[in-house]
């Protein structure tokens, strides 16, 4: 099946995106009409605020709304005129004119767990599946890096998709959904980073050489090991020998090459750009990914935290969180992100992704918090192909549902698949090797250039 498996991928994504023939010429004739937005991201990097953010008090503040659903917080003028985002995000809104914002995202699952995969892939499970706590499957559809790495296989000595952070889980231990690499095996699994990186020193423990580590660090190492052996059970029911002997042999040899340890040189950065990023683990992961995508890291995600401990799940305490941690980080993290990719010319074909599974409640619970609220909410995206100042869709006086212009996450996926030049027709291939359509959404061509 393995043969059949490759033969087939390589006949249907074909050349550079692995594209057929009529799909090559189908996305020329895209180009020669003007669409110049297919494929200008060749790096995508993609923060995930586990817990959903509140879209009140991030990027659709509602001033006019009702105080019961505004909350503590006032807006402020952003650099695109006549848009506001929360006052706690004010080094974003210096960014709102090179960045585009959707308002109306909008599904119906409000479980974490299961709420994550077409977050992460665009693709839904199943119909009667449970929106309860269940572990991901291998049966699952492949989030976006391990599709880029599939695609567009890695041409140098560096990983093909790195996780900068925990594998995000709840408090019940479940891992969130769209994380692992599904179907498409392990093979395609991401290189992952978990480690503090707080210190001025820091040294990213999993390329190392083995005789360089201290105690502390084969402490690290051994953690390592554990989250690969816990990507492993998580697939290797399905999995051939070959699948597992391929992703095991390009994880270490990543260990010893001299380009891998370079580009994950976080010390080497100069302390006063690492602080302007905010001296936060969230803010230092986006320093890592951005040296990681300009050494040549096609996709970059960034965890948020480990656990619904310190994430945007605010059921309680969501104005007094929002202000003292949550808001501050992001909004120094992304502002940080941004202007140093804009800075190093990588801006024009980096996308910067703002994902989470959903937003919080228009209402305030007895806890001053804001419970679960997928029916709408707010993402953002930046750079590579991207139509700047552009805030697409609005949410209704209180901030409860889409006023005009709702689209799904699969129709958010389409859009950043668009963006990453992947054809609206590619299919793949499971582990039965049964074609599954990518793309089921349709690109938001409002948010393209």
């Amino acid at each position: 099946m393995q043969q059949r498996f490759s033969r087939r991928f390589a006949i249907k994504l074909g050349g550079l995106f692995g594209l057929s023939l009529s799909e090559l010429l189908r996305n020329r004739t895209l180009a020669a009409s003007g669409n110049g937005s297919f494929g200008r991201a060749k790096r995508m990097i993609v923060l995930y605020l586990h817990g959903g953010h509140p879209q009140q008090e991030t990027f659709d503040p509602n001033p006019n709304g009702p105080s019961a659903v505004k909350g503590a917080f006032g807006a402020i003028s952003t650099s695109l005129p006549g848009i506001q985002f929360s006052e706690l995000l004010p080094q974003c809104a210096t960014l709102a004119h090179r960045m585009a914002i959707i308002r109306s995202m909008s599904h119906s699952n409000p479980n974490h767990v299961t709420a994550s995969l077409p977050a992460n892939t665009g693709h839904q499970h199943p119909p009667g599946t449970p929106q309860t706590d269940f572990p991901p499957s291998v049966s699952d559809y492949p989030p976006f890096g391990a599709v880029v790495d599939a695609v567009r296989p890695s041409q140098n000595q560096l990983p093909g998709w790195v996780r900068i952070g925990p594998l995000m889980r709840r408090s019940n231990g479940t891992t969130l959904h769209g994380q692992l690499p599904g179907f498409l095996g392990a093979r395609h699994a991401h290189f992952p980073v978990d480690q503090k990186l707080l210190d001025e020193d820091v040294r990213i423990e999993a390329v190392q050489p083995a005789d360089e580590l201290t105690s502390t660090r084969i402490g690290h190492r051994q953690s390592l090991l554990r989250q690969i052996d816990e990507q492993r059970r998580s697939i290797d029911d399905f999995a051939s020998a070959a699948d597992l002997d391929q992703f095991y042999q390009r994880a270490f040899s990543l260990l010893s090459s001299p380009a891998t340890r370079s580009a994950f040189d976080l010390a080497s950065e100069p302390m006063e750009l690492r602080q302007s990023y905010g001296w936060t683990e969230f803010g230092q992961r986006c320093v890592l990914a951005r040296r990681l995508i300009e050494a040549g890291v096609p996709v970059v995600n960034v965890s948020y935290c480990h656990t619904p401990s310190g994430s945007w799940d605010t059921h309680s305490q969501n104005f007094r969180r929002m202000k003292q941690d949550l808001a501050p980080t992001l909004d120094a993290a992304l502002h940080g992100l941004v202007t140093d990719l804009d800075q190093r010319g990588l801006l024009e074909d980096t996308l910067v992704v703002v994902n989470a599974e959903f937003g919080r409640t228009p209402t305030i619970n007895k806890n001053s918090g804001r419970d679960h609220w997928p029916w709408v909410y707010s993402l953002a995206l930046c750079g590579a192909g991207t139509s700047v100042g552009t805030v697409f869709g609005t949410s209704d006086n209180a901030a409860a549902y889409p006023a005009e212009s709702p689209r799904n996450q699969a129709d958010f996926a389409a859009t950043l698949y668009h963006l990453l030049g992947v054809d609206q027709e590619t299919v793949l291939y499971d582990q039965t090797d049964r074609p599954r359509p990518l793309i089921i959404g349709k690109p938001i061509d409002e948010l393209l250039a």
